[in-house]
Formats: C-alpha cells, structure tokens, sequence
C-alpha cells in the first residue's frame, strides 16, 4: 500500500473514532462520517490498486492547501529546486505548485519542477555518467529540502527527491554508505548555494507565487545574479 493510501485509511479511522466519541453530543448523524469513511477507504483502495498513489495525493493536497504555510513550504521547496538548477546550468522548462498541477504535466508529489534532461538520461541510458553531470543532478535533487531547512529548519517535502537520488546513484553501483555521503555532501552544496544568491530565490519566489512563466523567471535569475557579481 502507498504512503499517500495509508495516510486517506489513517485519516478514516480517524473520523470514525472521533464520530464515535463526539457525534452524540453535537447530534451528529453517522450517516455523514460513514459515507465519508468509506469513499475515503474506497479512494485508498483505487490509489494502491489503479492510480499508484496519485490519487491519494491529490486529496492530501487539497485538503492541506487550506494551509497557507503548506503552500508555502511548496513554493520554497519548488524555487529552491528551479534556482539551483538554473545556476548549474541545466535549463527549467516548467513548474508545478499543487499535486494536480504536476499530475497534469506527469510529474509526482504536490509540486514539481521540469527540466531539459535530454543529457542525463542519455548517459544513464547507456549505463554510465561524468562525475561533474552526476553532481550537478544530485545537488538539484537536494535542492529542495535545503530550501525547507533554510527557511522552517526541517523539511516536511524531499521524500520522492531522496528516493530518486537513492535509485540513481544504487543503479550506478553506490553502496549505501556512498549514497548517504553523496547526500549529504550535495544537500550542503544546494544549501551554499541558495544562501549565496538569497535575493535572487526571494524574488523568484514571487514570481513563482504569481504563476509567471519559467522562461522569464530564469531571465529574473540572470538579472539578479548579475547584479550581485
């Protein structure tokens, strides 16, 4: 079962837990929360079985963008990956902030960033990567929670960003103790980074906030950073 699967069976258990104990006194008719607790159940079942964790996703996002801090969280941790990325070169071609926004474009989790991978997936395809390439996608892959850190001192967001660095590098032969020291070497390269060039993620924070196109936010990067050398 997916994480998103067992949070929606969580979350139902929940509600017939607290019906139980407080729907006799508000007079709460336990027909709402059943009907409730089973479509979320049934949702939870679909989500493992057909939708492979999407659409669990979508109704955790939903009901977490009540809070505007979630929403912020995801736009820190969607610029820290943008910003990054485009100081080490590797072209941004777009950008998701809610979990159907990155369905839409095919992406996973509640928020996303695109990226012309045309070279890397073409050396992993042939089963190798230069080191400077394979750094580089590391350091943008961190990007993100070193963004949450900076900002709230730990990151809520990152999980699928770890996982994707964890196949990556074991599919190349890392040992675990490598790819943890890979890791956290790249998480502090991301962090120096955006610590370097904080105005810079700032102002693309609201750009990014204002849904303005990838292309002028990389032309809103350059101006700044320029400005800063």
């Amino acid at each position: 079962m997916s994480q998103t699967a067992l949070n929606l069976t969580a979350i139902a258990i929940f509600l017939t837990t607290m019906t139980a104990l407080l729907g006799p006194i508000f007079n709460v008719s336990p027909t709402i929360p059943a009907i409730t607790t089973f479509s979320l159940l049934g949702l939870a079942t679909l989500d493992s079985f057909s939708l492979q964790g999407k659409g669990g996703t979508l109704v955790l996002d939903w009901l977490a963008s009540f809070s505007p801090q979630h929403r912020d969280r995801i736009i820190r941790h969607e610029a820290g990956h943008f910003l990054v990325a485009h100081l080490l070169g590797i072209p941004v071609t777009g950008y998701a902030l809610s979990a159907w926004e990155a369905l839409k474009q095919k992406q996973p989790g509640q928020g996303s960033v695109s990226f012309d991978d045309t070279e890397v997936v073409s050396q992993l395809a042939q089963g190798t990567i230069s080191a400077q390439l394979l750094d580089r996608y590391c350091t943008i892959w961190m990007a993100g929670i070193a963004a949450e850190t900076l900002v709230y001192d730990q990151a809520e967001g990152g999980a699928d960003d770890r996982q994707h660095l964890h196949t990556v590098l074991s599919s190349l032969g890392f040992s675990a103790a490598s790819v943890e020291l890979k890791q956290r070497f790249c998480s502090l390269q991301a962090r120096n980074l955006l610590q370097q060039n904080w105005t810079a993620y700032e102002a693309l924070i609201a750009a990014m906030q204002k849904r303005i196109d990838a292309t002028e936010c990389r032309n809103l990067i350059n101006s700044l950073t320029q400005e800063h050398k």
